[in-house]
């Protein structure tokens, strides 16, 4: 049990981003912005902690400043959303994009330097655990995860994110608002990286630049191995939860098996590239 807390532990981030990248996969995107957002929001945290006390900030405060960074991180996804929606710029341009201009606004925020001005206090909401052993980071993971089920099997969104991404000229036939799906996707998924930024800043007790490198190859690799089609129209988000377990899992053996952190990016590519060939087999039978 303690070594499944960790694993959840270490991975909590990760799977978080992860729900927003399962919802715009499944209308048959991809957003890879979402590692540059997470610096952006670890960095934009610590700022403002820093703007309302530093380390001497109130807890509303440390409030004020978390919220505030999840917002600005919704607003870039909402910019995703619209320049997908708007002008019909192919997901992957517009997030390559806004995963350079998400890390440059962290570099010039934070002016290229690590932001420490963080009250102990902060750190709780990383480090601590909640009821039962069990540490916040996973405990707010684990809720979002059954909010998000509830939100994409039990209301009419989550049908027509599942129906845009299935057809998309089928349910725009059929009344469903095709750009204001999109446009929802790619702000939650800010939203998410939002989230996993703060919850990195607590963690880390700083906001540096540098967070989130690789996220992105690590949340689309959760997701695809969780079951959900890089074609659109299938995927389930407690898919994506057992997904990044399987990831972490696979890479922790490979650590102490190995010991060679750079045999994981070998490892994740191969994962990937796997995961997608096995759908397409799939879909062709």
């Amino acid at each position: 049990p303690s070594n499944l807390r960790n694993v959840a532990d270490q991975i909590a981030v990760i799977a978080i981003i992860a729900v927003g990248m399962t919802m715009v996969i499944i209308t048959g995107g991809i957003d890879l912005s979402v590692g540059s957002l997470v610096a952006f929001s670890a960095v934009a945290t610590a700022w403002f902690i820093r703007a309302f006390g530093g380390v001497h900030a109130s807890p509303w405060a440390l409030t004020a400043a978390s919220l505030l960074a999840v917002l600005l991180s919704g607003a870039v996804g909402l910019a995703s959303g619209g320049f997908v929606t708007l002008f019909r710029v192919p997901p992957f341009i517009v997030t390559l994009a806004m995963m350079q201009v998400a890390s440059g606004l962290a570099f010039i925020l934070a002016e290229g330097q690590t932001i420490y001005d963080i009250p102990q206090g902060f750190t709780e909401l990383g480090r601590g655990n909640a009821v039962a052993s069990l540490p916040n980071a996973v405990a707010i993971m684990l809720l979002i995860y059954v909010a998000a089920h509830i939100f994409m099997t039990r209301t009419a969104m989550g049908r027509r994110i599942y129906a845009v991404g299935g057809n998309a000229e089928a349910a725009r036939l059929s009344g469903v608002s095709n750009k204001r799906v999109l446009f929802f996707v790619y702000l939650v998924s800010g939203l998410m990286a939002g989230i996993g930024g703060v919850i990195t800043a607590s963690q880390l007790k700083a906001g540096a630049p540098t967070y989130g490198v690789m996220y992105e190859l690590f949340v689309i690799a959760s997701v695809v191995v969780g079951g959900t089609s890089l074609s659109g129209g299938e995927g389930q988000v407690f898919g994506t939860l057992v997904g990044a377990f399987i990831i972490s899992v696979i890479l922790n053996v490979i650590n102490f098996m190995i010991g060679e952190p750079y045999t994981h990016e070998v490892v994740l590519g191969l994962v990937i590239l796997g995961a997608v060939l096995v759908d397409m087999l799939r879909k062709r039978r």
